[in-house]
């Protein structure tokens, strides 16, 4: 998936590995290529529907005939030439190679926004006994990536730690920071830039990093790391100088407004997880705060911190919520559960969470429940959510160019994989309609009626090592397109899936290309790129200027290149696209990069836009596109403009208020919507028991006719259900609760005072156990096993996990692990 935070990308060559494999960081992929196997002859299955030329002949063929040709395919009935495309195109394709060979590491970071400039870190190294060996070289590109230029003189040639990569700063000041290892002469040093990689200031650490710099998102001169003994380091001079602020440190994570969040553990081991402190610093490591122990893992997600705490009773632990940065902390009230199960949050924004519940038993299943505006109160939203138990994997796919839509897989009684769709931020699931250009040979007899639906291939899909090579793309400035691997009927299909694109948000589908592809979407959604994902050399692109109703094709290349990846500035507003590979030789890395902005040979204007209404389904309805209580009607691109958008372009939309309807609701606590159903109705576990959950610290009982408005959702008047909350008085206790008391001083009196309110607690708590298990929570302790929160960096806005191995005081390694909130499930 070529999404990288901060416009990071990685390459490395391996000579067992054929194709593309890709590993998510938290800053870059690294992408195991296979450099032998291809000559071994091994070749991936051709594509459904494509005859290729191989070896000479085609590329005797390439040379002999035009480099450009229109689209034959899919719909050709309604595709139109876009003139001078082979003349233009040539004139605008630039090759690079490097000096570096291709068995080692390449990364890509962008820096800056529409300045083009492109930083190239290539790395090779070996192990020499005892000793490492390596060598870096630095490229830089000043126009998108058509030329380089080697400034390795600029970091003395010193060996880059790859594994920490090129922290590029998120408010797109030109910051850099490269981390040299220089342990031969006694330590570690930085390469710091401030002018996009022009010149490099070089700065010794007063320690051994084990993370990346991280930098704080409301000032990118301050940033934090940890060191390898555990050690917490702060800069405020954009690493400069550094001091040390805290040691013991786990896991770190910046905040909002300058603060900082990190877990310690007083005995300075890290294995001891759920003996952790969770504390916080609002003044850079001047002061701190404890407001949280017994701390399993932490994750921060859009407004909300969340927390998993030990309960007390061997290993069962379970899931606090703060939204005031844990001055108070709510239990997430969610269904009880075995500690052989686990919770994933799916995604998080600034007004509600998605939440993973493991079914019980190795099902590979589990429901996703949906939060209030808290993060306390949740209900059902869909049942057989596919999540496996050995991999962790979920197709949850967050649609960013249009609000409300998520997808995922659900898994069927009769074991099938099925893609759904929710349009309304979870209130309501439901399969997605078959493309009416595609072909599925249905056989009524077998009495599956689902055997045509469209599915589409995501996390599960690569996980199970399918042919997908990217997963669902998206984005906010190209509304309404959605690309995405897909396969309709059953295994067969799915062994070489299509390509397919929405440009409705996922209403509707069309099969767009045939057998997988890479892809990316350039100029604000005007134009779409694809190269075909094959083990045999390439040196086609294909392009579609009206969101993949019609495709043309471009040989870029006489000499066909084994394709690595594709790569284009972030933020879709770009008209570049760079393809990385090397050629039969396996000699050096190639680029080719081609600019299409001069195909384009007219700036849009007003005439080339018409108006869109957003989730529209019933044009004649006087409620339609109304979802999250109002509706939006876009300026949108005409189908047959080919012109430029431009980087300035911006969104322009007309917001409309909608009356309440039963659409604006989710279920509430205790109620869920039957398949196929909008009624809210009581869910059978909590059918006869009192709806009540802790809130605040005090036990709440709800009385409610089923309905709880969507969180964010703007609808006014009209449907306006019963619901209301009372305080029981009655007392909900947790290891997190109460955090007034954790807050440091150093007057003896204070401490004083903090212990005798503990003891007190302590005590209340004892003698009220019974209440507790009688009343809180439909009558029993949340029992949860916290297992996995998964980061999604840019579409679901969470801050993923990143912890110290557990063996780390053990073996003297450490991992950065982006997943490592992960139980083993036994």
């Amino acid at each position: 998936m070529w999404s990288w935070p901060a416009g990071q990308r990685s390459f490395s060559a391996s000579p067992k590995l054929v194709g593309l494999h890709v590993t998510m960081l938290s800053v870059s992929c690294v992408v195991l290529l296979g450099l032998f196997a291809c000559a071994l002859g091994r070749t991936s299955p051709e594509p459904r529907g494509e005859k290729r030329l191989a070896g000479d002949e085609e590329r005797r063929v390439s040379e002999g005939t035009e480099r450009w040709t229109r689209s034959a395919g899919l719909n050709e009935q309604t595709c139109t030439d876009v003139s001078g495309v082979e003349s233009t195109l040539l004139n605008s394709t630039n090759t690079f190679s490097f000096k570096v060979r291709t068995m080692g590491s390449l990364s890509l970071a962008w820096v800056g926004d529409g300045t083009g400039v492109l930083l190239v870190l290539t790395t090779f190294q070996v192990p020499l006994f005892m000793m490492r060996f390596g060598q870096s070289n630095l490229y830089r590109s000043e126009d998108y990536g058509k030329t380089f230029k080697d400034v390795t003189q600029l970091i003395n040639h010193t060996f880059i730690q790859t594994e920490f990569g090129i922290a590029v700063s998120p408010d797109h000041s030109g910051k850099v920071i490269l981390t040299g290892d220089v342990s031969e002469i006694g330590g570690f040093r930085l390469f710091r830039s401030q002018d996009f990689g022009r010149n490099f200031v070089s700065t010794d650490l007063p320690f051994e990093p084990l993370i990346q710099m991280l930098y704080n998102p409301a000032d990118c001169n301050t940033l934090v790391t940890l060191s390898i003994s555990l050690d917490l380091w702060l800069s405020e001079d954009f690493g400069a100088t550094w001091r040390k602020i805290h040691d013991s440190v786990c896991l770190v994570r910046w905040g909002s407004k300058n603060s900082i969040y990190f877990t310690t553990n007083t005995n300075g081991s890290c294995s001891e997880r759920g003996m952790l402190e969770l504390r916080k610093t609002l003044d850079y490591g001047r002061s701190f705060q404890t407001i949280a122990t017994r701390v399993y893992s932490f994750v921060l997600g859009g407004k909300f911190v969340f927390a998993s705490i030990m309960t007390g009773k061997g290993t069962e632990r379970m899931i606090h919520v703060s939204v005031d940065g844990g001055e108070v902390w709510n239990m997430a009230q969610l269904p009880v559960v075995n500690h052989e199960q686990f919770y994933s949050i799916l995604s998080a924004n600034q007004d509600m969470i998605f939440m993973h519940v493991d079914d019980p038993g190795d099902s590979g299943v589990g429901t996703i429940y949906v939060s209030d505006d808290r993060g306390t109160v949740f209900s059902k939203s869909l049942e057989r959510h596919l999540y496996t138990t050995t991999g962790s994997d979920t197709d949850f796919t967050v649609i960013t160019s249009l609000r409300g839509v998520y997808m995922t897989s659900v898994l069927t009684e009769d074991g099938a994989v099925e893609t759904v769709i929710t349009f309304d931020q979870g209130a309501k699931w439901q399969t997605l309609r078959r493309p009416q250009n595609s072909h599925c040979n249905s056989d009524s007899s077998t009495n599956r009626p689902n055997k045509c639906r469209l599915h589409i291939h995501a996390s599960y899909s690569t996980t199970m090592k399918m042919n997908v090579p990217m997963l669902p793309l998206s984005q906010p400035n190209a509304v309404g397109v959605i690309l995405a691997h897909g396969s309709i009927g059953d295994a067969e299909s799915a062994l070489s899936p299509d390509v397919y694109v929405s440009d409705d948000g996922g209403y509707t589908w069309l099969l767009a290309l045939k057998g997988p592809h890479h892809y990316a979407i350039l100029d604000s959604g005007g134009l779409l790129v694809a190269v075909e994902h094959t083990n045999s050399p390439v040196n086609q692109i294909k392009f579609s200027t009206d969101e993949g109703q019609c495709w043309h094709t471009y040989n870029f290349t006489s000499d066909p290149l084994h394709f690595s990846g594709m790569d284009s500035e972030p933020g879709s507003r770009c008209m570049n696209v760079s393809l990385w590979g090397y050629r039969n030789d396996f000699s050096k890395w190639v680029v080719i990069t081609i600019d299409f902005r001069k195909l384009l040979t007219r700036d849009c204007s007003e005439g080339d836009y018409v108006q869109w209404l957003a989730h529209s389904t019933d044009p004649s309805g006087t409620s339609d596109g109304c979802v999250l209580g109002f509706k939006e009607t876009f300026l949108r691109l005409r189908k047959d403009s080919v012109c430029w958008k431009g980087r300035d372009f911006a969104l322009t939309k007309k917001l409309s208020p909608c009356p309440c309807t039963v659409q604006d609701y989710h279920c509430d606590f205790g109620y869920y919507r039957q398949e196929n159903g909008s009624e809210c109705v009581r869910q059978q576990e909590l059918k006869d028991k009192p709806l009540e959950f802790c809130l605040n610290g005090t036990a709440e009982q709800l009385q409610t006719s089923g309905y709880r408005k969507i969180p964010g959702d703007q609808c006014e008047g009209g449907f306006q259900p019963e619901r209301k909350e009372t305080d029981l008085g009655k007392l909900c206790t947790s290891n997190a609760l109460f955090p007034n008391s954790l807050i440091e001083s150093s007057s003896p009196n204070a401490v004083i005072i903090v212990l005798v309110v503990i003891a007190i607690l302590l005590m209340s708590a004892v003698a009220g156990v019974w209440l507790v298990k009688k009343y809180v929570c439909g009558g029993r302790f949340l029992v949860h096993r916290y297992s996995v929160m998964r980061e999604h960096v840019e579409a679901n806005k969470i801050e993923g996990v990143d912890d110290v191995d557990p063996n780390y005081m053990e073996t003297g390694k450490a991992q950065y692990n982006e997943d490592s909130d992960q139980d083993l499930l036994d």
